[in-house]
């Protein structure tokens, strides 16, 4: 555990809600978020792609042609959320989707030529949107294994599989 969250975990007391707003964590996790958004947002708009639709398409270069509710699963998203999403990304032919033939109640989710040959072009947009930001100094590699933790951490306390 990160030496920060461990000495908040130890005081356990409402002393570490008297800092400022900027020296609250969960401030700047929301803040990164919004900016996160903010620049998928304008790389993905040329595709007329949402960040919520990205996710599903990146789950799809995963792995092709899976159950609507693996895809769910895997992004945290519940059937509600998921179905206006998978709707809208049918409509744009982004994706197919077709009844399982082993159960007839669940879907099938398989990317359309669309989305398979997209992928590089919406790759090198992001990656025009990154460079533009200019994320000198942030160590990508430890951010992302600092954030898997804290990820960890929220689904063990939801009782959610990790």
């Amino acid at each position: 555990m990160d030496v920060f969250l461990r000495k908040a975990v130890e005081q356990m007391d409402e002393s570490i809600f008297d800092r400022a707003l900027d020296q609250q964590l969960c401030f700047e996790v929301y803040r990164a978020s919004n900016g996160f958004s903010k620049m998928y947002g304008r790389a993905l708009k040329p595709f007329q792609l949402t960040f919520p639709q990205y996710l599903v398409l990146l789950a799809l270069w995963d792995a092709d042609g899976v159950l609507i509710k693996n895809i769910g699963e895997r992004l945290g998203m519940g059937i509600g959320t998921l179905n206006p999403i998978m709707t809208r990304l049918e409509k744009q032919d982004w994706i197919k989707k077709t009844p399982s033939l082993g159960d007839k109640r669940s879907v099938i989710v398989s990317l359309t030529e669309k989305g398979k040959r997209s992928k590089r072009d919406i790759a090198l947009s992001i990656l025009k949107e990154i460079s533009i930001c200019n994320f000198t100094g942030i160590e990508g590699e430890t951010l992302m294994k600092q954030l898997k933790i804290l990820n960890r951490a929220f689904a063990a306390m939801e009782g959610r599989p990790q």
